[in-house]
């Protein structure tokens, strides 16, 4: 019975599955069909030998990596990178947002047309820029200190300093990016409701408090638990430009580990084991992070 009311309903909705087909098989080529593949990371691969021919050897590559000169470095880089985007990449597009609905409408556009642009610079450009920027012959903050009598200092060899140059430049490509979200949420709250709290003499921060805030607090919830779900990945390919031999204490993290032993080494077997406990820890995350906040708020994934 329930199969032959689920046959009717999509054949009642037929024309919406079919829009909805290309999304699905994508998803399945791309998503789902590169898992066979993740088995690799239980065996000894050869490329000769094909995956399936390949001798199995269990789970002696996440041994050798949990119990190898770099795993906790790796661990300690990668999540104290994530944590400390999260802490600060994340509210600041709220704020940002919050600010700019108070601006006029025909001041909005521009302004937020100079935030988000950013966001469609090339990672590549990104990092010429910090390199220019902090450079100690060129650079216009060296030149600064230098003017002030002070000595010039090479930042970009500074493994203190690496984490501080990674974060606040990806916060200043995406911030004004990730604010277009909280506008969007921002823009459904009903103009009367912040007529009624003026003629109560609620002032622009009790509005912002009382109307604003609730009403994105959905949209704030569902973000923050996906950015939860990747605080153990770091994107490769920002970190991997600005690293050098000068700052690796602190800028090798698990993605451009990956990176030089499965694809310069050849280790394929070892990367794929990484990078599937990378992945693993990601959805302990999410799981943990949705749970919290369904229990104490009405707001979750799932």
């Amino acid at each position: 019975m329930y199969n032959t009311n689920l046959r009717k309903q999509i054949w009642k909705y037929k024309s919406y599955y079919l829009f909805l087909l290309p999304a699905i098989v994508y998803v399945a080529i791309f998503s789902y069909g590169p898992m066979y593949g993740l088995q690799i990371a239980f065996k000894n691969y050869r490329g000769s030998l094909g995956i399936m021919g390949s001798p199995w050897v269990g789970f002696r590559h996440f041994i050798d990596f949990y119990s190898g000169f770099f795993f906790w470095r790796l661990i300690r880089n990668t999540l104290t990178i994530s944590v400390y985007s999260l802490l600060v990449g994340f509210p600041i597009p709220i704020i940002l947002a919050l600010m700019l609905n108070e601006i006029k409408e025909k001041h909005r556009k521009p302004i937020q047309t100079i935030f988000y642009a950013p966001h469609f610079v090339s990672l590549v450009v990104v990092v010429g820029i910090i390199n220019t920027m902090f450079s100690p012959s060129i650079g216009i903050v060296n030149s600064a200190l230098a003017a002030l009598g002070l000595e010039r200092v090479y930042f970009i060899a500074l493994p203190g300093v690496f984490r501080h140059l990674f974060v606040w430049s990806g916060v200043w490509q995406h911030m004004g990016w990730n604010a277009v979200i909280y506008l969007a949420a921002l823009a459904g709250v009903d103009p009367e409701l912040h007529e009624a709290a003026k003629i109560d003499g609620a002032s622009l921060m009790q509005r912002i408090k009382h109307i604003n805030l609730p009403a994105i607090q959905p949209t704030v919830v569902i973000l923050l638990i996906l950015s939860i779900g990747g605080l153990a990945s770091v994107g490769f390919e920002k970190v991997y430009l600005m690293q050098n031999d000068l700052n690796i204490d602190t800028s090798e993290v698990i993605s451009t580990y990956v990176y030089k032993r499965g694809l310069i080494n050849m280790n394929y077997s070892f990367s794929a084991a990484v990078g599937l406990f990378n992945n693993v820890v990601n959805a302990i995350l999410l799981v943990i992070a949705n749970g919290i906040s369904r229990k104490f708020s009405e707001t979750s994934l799932f």
